[in-house]
Order: structure tokens, then sequence, then C-alpha cells
């Protein structure tokens, strides 16, 4: 019986476990979405952008650790992929994108829509392959798929209309499951730099610990070994979600956002332990202090700082190895300065996060502070870059059922709607809740349709400072006047209600608990204006409310306003800095 080549993809990414593709349809695109709507396996998760494809598909990954798909028609359809696949490929998540291509006889014609995809994404995957037989279909694509979930990255199949739709049935090589499991693999360095490794910590006076987002799962052996060698432990932010929570040892960020303990505990070390972080920054290193980096890709070590020994390993059996070498130190007194001036850091951010009844207008921090007590225990936090991840960093607490995603790498603005879109799609029992930007929004706001349309219950804050808030900071600090960086925004009340969403704008702080507090439950939204409690919209819908806080620049507050229809929950925020 002859098959599709595109049949093949579908069978093969439904025997691997694949459970959603998202994209947008196309003509050339129609074999792939014909073959996807016969099978009741897998699910086609339609947004209105492809870009939003791209960074739901990152955002499942990033959670699940499973292989995602996304897909985009030829030319601009699969071009319009480029941008969240940066960010995938540099979050290092698994994502397979299927770029479809013009007809195979035009190419090279300058035929409508004609680009080159296998050109183009090069720079954001580690596999990029026009696949021109059909017959070859199944080899290319499993070649794409077992590099993207070993190497943690992107791969692209780029393939013509005609051989999407062409006869696969001749193949020799076969529709199988690609599955990749090395749970039982070791990778730690050799016993002689693992030697040299104990010496130098073991002659350490002042050990400090610099987490990222290799130190994921590892959470029991960190401890263990924060305990033995007395260091205090910094994380970068990717290495937040998995080192903050349950942490007697945590002093918090370093970095633009981070705070001052991170750096004091950092520069006042004489042994810096760098594990599972490419920590960018490279003026928040010590000069003096000896560092050790330990990573699973070397390619990594020493490209921030200078690096006395580089271990190449993943950080759980490079610990676990190391360990029974060290000597368990007794002084303390590095440690307790470190953790006193985190105590001392993090009252002085608390003390900004305070909502003063009727004034307005309302802090962000403040904002931050009551959506991290009122979200569930397991929540998915997503956030657009800019000041919301600022906030995130600060105020939100993770605990080791929670999750952050953000585009922490790449630093795209406009992620924290579609990653929270991937979130929600993936785990429809958590609650999703997503802080916006008002300028982030903005540029996402289309797929604001996809969460009605696919019924997902995101939450979404929108802080809106009518500014692009960050910007505006980084302009004052290089000496420069903010200049462009003003928004004319719509009320996204009116916007949360024109998309049939439960929606509320709040100027000040006497009642914000009331509408974000029924972010919680997952299945329904109560949410209110001036004092007045509306209905709940349908279960499996998405919250709206609205609310104004301060950032960087002052504006007019939105008029309240609400719709007890399924729908989104912003907060808006404006008002000089706080």
């Amino acid at each position: 019986m002859a098959k599709s080549a595109a049949e093949v993809i579908v069978e093969t990414l439904v025997a691997s476990g694949v459970k959603r593709i998202y994209g947008l349809p196309g003509d050339s695109l129609n074999g792939l979405t014909d073959a996807i709507r016969a099978r009741s396996e897998i699910q086609w998760v339609h947004v209105r952008h492809e870009e939003v494809a791209a960074f739901a598909a990152g955002a499942e990954a990033h959670l699940t650790g499973d292989l995602v798909v996304c897909a985009g028609s030829c030319g601009p359809g699969n071009l319009h992929l480029i941008n969240g696949l940066y960010d995938c490929h540099r979050s290092r998540v698994p994502v397979l994108a299927i770029a479809a291509q013009i007809p195979s006889a035009e190419l090279g014609t300058g035929y409508f829509q004609e680009t080159h995809p296998e050109i183009l994404f090069k720079d954001c995957s580690y596999f990029c392959e026009l696949v021109s037989d059909p017959e070859n279909v199944p080899r290319i694509l499993g070649i794409a798929m077992r590099t993207a979930i070993t190497r943690r990255g992107v791969a692209v199949v780029v393939a013509p209309g005609d051989v999407l739709l062409g006869d696969c049935s001749g193949s020799v090589h076969a529709v199988s499951a690609i599955k990749l499991c090395d749970a039982g693999s070791v990778f730690h360095p050799c016993e002689t730099d693992l030697e040299t490794a104990a010496e130098i910590l073991n002659a350490a006076g002042k050990v400090t610990i610099l987490g990222g987002a290799g130190c994921a799962g590892v959470h029991a052996e960190l401890m263990a070994l924060a305990a033995h060698l007395k260091a205090p432990i910094v994380h970068a932010l990717r290495g937040k979600e998995y080192l903050e929570y349950d942490n007697p040892y945590d002093v918090g960020m370093t970095g633009l956002l981070g705070f001052s303990s991170g750096y004091y505990a950092m520069m006042n070390c004489d042994t810096l332990l760098m594990l599972g972080t490419d920590f960018p920054y490279t003026q928040f290193f010590p000069e003096k202090a000896k560092i050790i980096q330990v990573d699973v890709r070397g390619e990594q070590i020493g490209r921030r700082t200078h690096v006395d020994l580089g271990l190449i390993g993943t950080v759980r059996d490079t610990v676990r190895a190391l360990m029974p070498k060290l000597k368990k130190k007794k002084d303390t007194k590095h440690l307790d300065v470190s953790v006193k001036h985190y105590a001392e850091a993090r009252k002085g951010l608390e003390e900004l996060a305070v909502g003063e009844p009727g004034k307005t207008p309302i802090h962000p921090q403040y904002v931050a502070k009551l959506v991290d007590e009122l979200a569930s225990e397991d929540a998915v936090f997503t956030c657009d870059v800019g000041l919301p991840t600022v906030w995130a960093a600060r105020y939100l607490r993770m605990n080791g059922r929670r999750s952050l995603i953000g585009s922490f790498v790449h630093g795209s603005m406009a992620s924290a709607l579609p990653q929270g879109i991937g979130a929600q799609a993936a785990y429809p029992g958590r609650q999703v809740i997503a802080l916006a930007g008002d300028g982030g929004l903005a540029m996402s706001m289309g797929d604001l349709l996809t969460l009605r349309q696919m019924k997902l219950p995101v939450k979404i804050i929108v802080f809106n400072n009518s500014a692009l808030g960050f910007v505006e900071l980084e302009m004052k600090a290089a000496g420069f006047l903010d200049f462009g960086t003003n928004l004319v925004n719509p009320s996204f009340a009116e916007v949360g209600t024109a998309f049939c969403t439960a929606t509320t704008t709040r100027t000040s702080t006497t009642t914000l608990r009331r509408p974000i507090s029924p972010t919680c439950p997952i299945r329904g939204f109560s949410s209110a204006t001036a004092g007045t409690p509306t209905s709940s919209p349908p279960a499996g819908t998405t919250s709206v409310s609205a609310a104004t806080s301060t950032s960087t620049r002052s504006s007019p507050a939105d008029t309240s306003r609400t719709s007890s229809t399924s729908g989104i929950h912003t907060t808006a925020t404006t008002g000089p800095p706080g």
C-alpha cells in the first residue's frame, strides 16, 4: 500500500512519543497536516504566528525533556520560526522543525516564496538538511531527531511539498521509534583530574559554588557538597528553579539581575567552583580566585573567565565522583557571612514589595510578590525579558515543583505568551502564569486567539508601564536620555474583552489581591472591578486581569473594566520608578 513521506513522518513521530506539532498550515505543508488529521494520537496546535510555534515547542521541551516538533510552510512561513528556534537552540532544548519548501522543480528559479531554509537555519541548529527524495525521508528524519535529542538543540528537516506527498512505501528505511535513553550512562572526568580538583578544594579557605541550568536534577548532591565544603551557593538565572529551594546555603543570584550577596560571595572567595553554568558576564567573576569549571560541553570551559582546572562531565556524575576525595571543612565563617549578607539583601527587596491600601501607582514588585504567594505549588511561570524577568528572578520562589521559563540566553521579547501556550498544552492540569511586559504582549497579541481556540487557561499578568522599561534603565545607566521607548498602549482590559477573556484593570493596591487570587484554580476564574465580583467563565478558558503598578515612566491609568467570559489575566502597571 502506497504511503506518503508525510505519513511516514507522522508515524515516526507518533511511534517516538511526540504528542503535539505546533504550527500554521500552508499549501506546501498540506501533506503533513493531512497526515496529522488522520491520526488521533498526535495534536496539531494551531498558532497565529510561526514564531509562537517555535517558542511553544521550546517551552514544552524544557518542561518534559522530550523532543517537540514545530512546522512552517515554505518561504515566509518557516522563516517566521527562526527567532523562536534561536531561543530553543540557545536554551538547549530538543526541538525538531519541519520547514516545507517550494516545489522541487522550481528550486533555483526565484519562484514565488522561494528561500533557502537549509542555509537560513544553519546558525540555530545542529542539523539542517534538505531532503529531495521521498524514500530518503525516514533516514533524514531519524538523523535529525537523534541529533536534537542527543545534542539538546534544534534540528531542521527541509522538505518540498511534492516530496512530502511523494510515495515512501519503497524506502529501505522502515518506520521506527526514535528513542535514546542514556539514564544509565556515567560521564565524569578521569581520576587524575578529579584528584587535582580535590587538591585545590581541600587547600581552599573560602569556596563559593556558582550553579546554572546544568544542575537540574542534582539538588541532593549539591546540598551535600555545599555542606562538606561550607560553601555558599550562588545561582545563575537558569539555575534558579534547580538550586533556590530547600537550600540553607543559598545566597541568591549575581549579575545584572542579581543580589549584592551573590556578588559578595563570589568576589570574596579564594576558590570558585562553577557547576553547569555558562554565566556570561565577565565583570562579575573574581579576578584572583582559583576557578574550577565543570561542564558537559568542553567547548564552554574558560570562555567567560580564566579557569585553573576544567572538568568535562555531567554535574551529577562529577560531584558524586569528587565527594569521596574531599575533606570536610570546619570553618564556616565565609558561609555565615555570605548567608547573613543574603538575608539583609532579601530583606531590602521585600521592603520594596509593599502595597499601601489605596496608593497609586502600584509597585510591580508587590504584584510579583502577590503572584508568588497566590500561585499553586506546581505552577509554571513564564516571563518576558526586561523588567518582568527582574521581578520573576527576585520575587518568584521555586520549590522543586515549580518551573520558570524565559528567553534567558537569547533574550527575545515576546516570549512569555508563546511559552505559556507550550507549557499549558503539555500540562493542561498545571497552572501556567505568564508575566508579560506591555511591549512583549503587544508583539505577540495575535496569539491570544490561540489560547481561546485551543482552550488553554493561561493566566497573563501584564506589567503595563507604557514604556520599554528595561531599555530605558539601560539608556540611563549608560548616560543616555531615554528616547524611542515610550509605548502608546490600548486598554489591555478592553483587548482581553475583545478576545472573550475575563479582564480587569487595577490602579491601586486596595483590590489588587482580589483579581489576582483566582489565578490559583486552573478551572474557572473570578475577577472584580471596584469591589464587585463577577461570575466565573467556563472551565478550560484563559483568565486576564489588569492592574497598575510602578516602573520607569508615568502614564494615565487604564479605566477598570471587567468581562466574565473566557480569557486572560492581565495586570497592567504604570508609574515612575518605585
